[in-house]
């Protein structure tokens, strides 16, 4: 596959198999390890655009092929000239493929070997989705980085039902590669299209797979499938597997995970690459993440104090908002309580990876990854 987008590994930590890196792209540079905000829809829930930039400093977001093919449409992509033009966002974007959603949609999709037909959660419309289709659909929409059409495989099933998913993934994914090289861009700058491992909780699926995925060759590769029910320590288990054969010199994005924990975690197994909706999802219900835990912004003994989210003092971002201001905008339903949460946990988020990445530098990323993996959990 014609690369559009390059990976330089500038350190790997001696106590761990922690990477440091630098993606390419014409969109701009990415520092990994990195975490890519949610923009489901081509926006970043209750997140301004100057705030996704400057105060929150994301390189990356991630937008939904599925959702953004129903809402604006196809059309609308077109003629505004891609998403970047349409949402205003100028750096790098990734696009998923519609996979996760054979799997959250499970009741409103039928599969069969030449795709998925969805039944839209809006108007109740029928749409197929088919490995050429969707490779068409990324191009209109424009995203750096594309991701093939796979099959999300729930973290329950048995051997046989994930073996099967496999094998369809991969036979997808061969229809994607070729889908991608016989068509271009559309908007004047390259795009990369990466393959996902599944496999399930199997790891000798996992193995297989990720052999087939290595053999293709692509600039990145994407490890899908977890976080879908099975324990943390199964999860961490298929990683290692999977990163003991993806090539060490492209860039590995863990789909939909996680906690920081998750993250730090997966960071010390060698990921590159995250996205998840936890810090914004759980931010509009009042859950903060620090430095120092977890807080739930609802609960009384918030009421009277006037602290700044960071106990220490030190912010994220450019506001001054204590803890007992925010703990009233939410008991008074107040918008800005969810836009402040937000904005907080994407860029507690990013600063998370920003000090493993300095860490991973400094080669004390282990010893820094023992005090923090716990800390950031533990609630406060």
């Amino acid at each position: 596959m014609q690369p559009g987008l390059t990976f330089e590994l500038q350190h790997t930590d001696s106590g761990s198999n922690a990477r440091a890196g630098l993606i390419s792209t014409d969109h701009g540079q990415i520092e990994t390890p990195i975490f890519m905000p949610v923009g489901t829809v081509g926006s970043v829930k209750a997140v301004h655009l100057r705030e996704l930039k400057d105060d929150i400093k994301a390189q990356i977001i991630l937008g939904n092929t599925y959702h953004l093919y129903l809402r604006p449409g196809l059309d609308i992509l077109e003629k505004a000239g891609g998403l970047h033009k349409f949402n205003g966002f100028d750096r790098p974007m990734l696009t998923d493929s519609g996979g996760f959603q054979v799997f959250s949609l499970a009741g409103l999709r039928k599969m069969k070997e030449e795709g998925v037909t969805f039944q839209s959660h809006i108007d109740g419309s029928r749409h197929l989705f088919t490995p050429e289709r969707v490779m068409d659909i990324e191009r209109t929409i424009g995203a750096d980085i594309m991701m093939a059409f796979d099959e999300c495989c729930p973290g329950d099933a048995d051997f046989q039902y994930a073996r099967q998913s496999m094998e369809r993934t991969h036979r997808w994914l061969d229809r994607c590669v070729t889908r991608f090289e016989e068509t271009t861009p559309k908007y004047g700058y390259r795009q990369s299209l990466f393959p996902i491992v599944q496999g399930c909780q199997y790891a000798d699926l996992r193995k297989r797979s990720a052999e087939f995925i290595a053999s293709k060759d692509a600039p990145g590769n994407a490890i899908g499938g977890l976080a879908v029910g099975e324990p943390a320590p199964v999860m961490y288990e298929m990683i290692d597997v999977v990163n003991g054969i993806l090539p060490k010199d492209r860039p590995r994005y863990l789909m939909g995970v996680g906690t920081p924990q998750n993250i730090i975690e997966s960071i010390a197994l060698g990921v590159d690459m995250f996205d998840c909706v936890m810090p914004t999802r759980n931010g509009r219900n009042a859950m903060l993440f620090t430095k120092d835990g977890i807080i739930n912004i609802r609960n009384k003994k918030w009421e009277d104090c006037f602290e700044p989210i960071e106990a220490d003092g030190a912010s994220f971002v450019d506001t001054a908002y204590t803890k007992a201001y925010l703990h009233h905008l939410f008991k008074a339903q107040e918008y800005l309580a969810l836009q402040i949460a937000s904005v907080h946990n994407l860029a507690f988020y990013l600063w998370l990876v920003r000090e493993a990445r300095k860490h991973i530098l400094a080669d004390d990323f282990h010893h820094w990854k023992q005090v923090m993996s716990e800390r950031t959990m533990q609630r406060l």
